[in-house]
């Protein structure tokens, strides 16, 4: 039907105009409550995109307008901020758009000369006369887990190996002559921060090694070993305990200094 204002010249122009405002927007506030379908007619969210081939383009992330934190080459993460908005940034960009990522970073974990002797002699292990095989914790480390996750503990040390007790300074002794030494690392995780009991102690992460044989002609100076383990923690606050390993023959002393020239841990998280 069309309405001609001629046949009803007592029509209220605004109360009619009142009325169509309110039909438009209830017409208006239905359809937006509504759920969108792209490629589908039953859209099961309010927006639904249907399709095994779908993709979504932003043209705001894009090398052109965000060159700083798309360099066109590497995937540029997308996040979400406390609005709800979604946003782009690698860091570079300064936006601080930066996901948590790496719990810890420490250059220089552990004390280069925890004794005071005026050496770099890093945390000592001895493996005295008589004994054959020794596992002692050299450092540790707390750390806070926010969510239940993946981490991997990637670590670097480097150890000074002589035949006499290394905390006490010098003068050194070599360590016994055409003897081979077995020399590693590992590190174990108090779950729940309240002491390594028998179980958690028994679980090992990240063990590597080297076999360090004496002759003449060599030098003095630190092996290297670098190391990384991966393991599932609950959310909470745990501590790492890292471990130096020394294995000889009974009837040699054998000292390392752990990280005493170089070393390093990062720990990632996997959210």
């Amino acid at each position: 039907m069309i309405l001609y204002l001629s046949d009803y010249t007592d029509i209220n122009i605004n109360k009619f105009m009142r009325t169509t405002q309110l039909l438009y927007l209830l017409f208006f506030t239905a359809w937006c409550s509504a759920q969108v379908g792209i490629g589908t007619t039953n859209p099961q969210q309010s927006l639904h995109i249907a399709g095994a081939d779908s993709t979504i383009r932003f043209d705001t992330f894009n090398t052109t307008n965000s060159p700083l934190d798309n360099n066109g080459v590497d995937l540029a993460p997308v996040f979400v901020h406390g609005k709800g908005d979604l946003v782009i940034g690698n860091g570079s960009g300064g936006n601080g758009n930066v996901p948590l990522n790496f719990l810890i970073v420490d250059t220089n974990f552990i004390p280069d000369d925890p004794y005071g002797v005026g050496y770099n002699t890093g945390k000592v292990v001895n493996n005295g006369i008589g004994e054959n095989h020794v596992e002692e914790f050299y450092r540790t480390k707390t750390f806070v887990l926010p969510q239940s996750a993946m981490i991997e503990v990637k670590f670097g040390v480097t150890m000074m190996i002589q035949g006499s007790d290394i905390s006490l300074g010098p003068p050194f002794s070599d360590v016994t002559y055409d003897a081979s030494i077995k020399i590693g690392t590992f590190f174990c995780i108090d779950v729940d921060n309240d002491g390594l009991d028998a179980s958690e102690r028994a679980k090992i992460y990240g063990i590597n090694g080297q076999y360090y044989e004496t002759q003449y002609g060599g030098i003095t100076g630190y092996s290297y070993l670098n190391c990384q383990g991966y393991l599932e923690l609950p959310a909470g606050t745990h501590r790492i305990y890292f471990f130096g390993v020394i294995t000889d023959d009974n009837a040699n002393y054998t000292s390392v200094g752990y990280g005493g020239a170089m070393d390093y841990l990062k720990i990632r998280i996997y959210n």
